[in-house]
């Protein structure tokens, strides 16, 4: 199951950019442009994290923490915000925060905060995963088969856990080079093909069918 984060931000593109780079990891993304239309969701309990801006309208990221720290005192919350001041971090840490990152940053770098603090909160929802047969530790990206690790590169690893968070989902060569090798990637499409050759020379139980004309999938 996809974590859900629900991300809080009045820039409306900076709010598409992290909820399509969010997206492209994996995760299932609520946002909200205004204080008031998050804060009817404060007290959802699906929500695994919170990304808040500081500054909202007439409102701000510190209120909406005390809401969601009402209901959910566990929820992972990370600030961000345009000014780098000492006394926000120091007011977002008193009030349960668990990171702060400053305007402007790299889509990317939140990304990866976002990924250390899910990993180290739901570790136990994250560490064994059981696919075909095949046993996945997905914090330390390791796969077994019967006690014995395989070697995968990163980005056998990285297509291995698109399909697996998307089961059943089918994925075309240009949305699968989108997602792990990234939109800056200029090279064929082939090198698709050629990484989940391996995979499956690697993982020959694995239930990735093969789309003709379009792409592949795990059954």
């Amino acid at each position: 199951m996809k974590k859900v984060i629900s991300v809080v931000e009045d820039e409306k593109d900076l709010n598409e950019l992290v909820k399509k780079y969010l997206e492209k990891d994996g995760y299932e993304v609520r946002s909200y442009l205004t204080y008031d239309s998050a804060a009817v969701h404060t007290s959802d309990d699906d929500v695994h994290l919170w990304v808040l801006d500081i500054m909202l309208d007439d409102k701000s990221g510190f209120d909406l923490i005390e809401d969601i720290r009402a209901s959910s005192p566990n929820v992972p919350v990370i600030f961000m915000s345009a000014r780098d001041k000492e006394f926000d971090r120091i007011i977002g840490l008193e009030k349960g925060s668990d990171d702060y990152i400053t305007k402007p940053f790299s889509p990317k770098e939140l990304v990866l905060r976002i990924n250390n603090i899910i990993k180290r909160t739901y570790r136990d929802d994250l560490v064994k995963l059981v696919v075909d047969g095949y046993e996945i530790d997905e914090v330390q990206r390791v796969v077994s088969d019967n006690d014995v690790e395989l070697e995968l590169t990163t980005k056998e690893f990285d297509l291995l856990m698109l399909f697996i968070r998307n089961k059943g989902t089918a994925f075309g060569r240009e949305l699968i080079l989108e997602k792990v090798w990234d939109t800056n990637y200029f090279g064929s499409d082939r090198v698709v093909d050629d990484t989940l050759r391996r995979l499956r020379k690697k993982m020959p139980n694995l239930s990735i069918q093969t789309i003709y004309g379009f792409g592949y999938r795990l059954g």
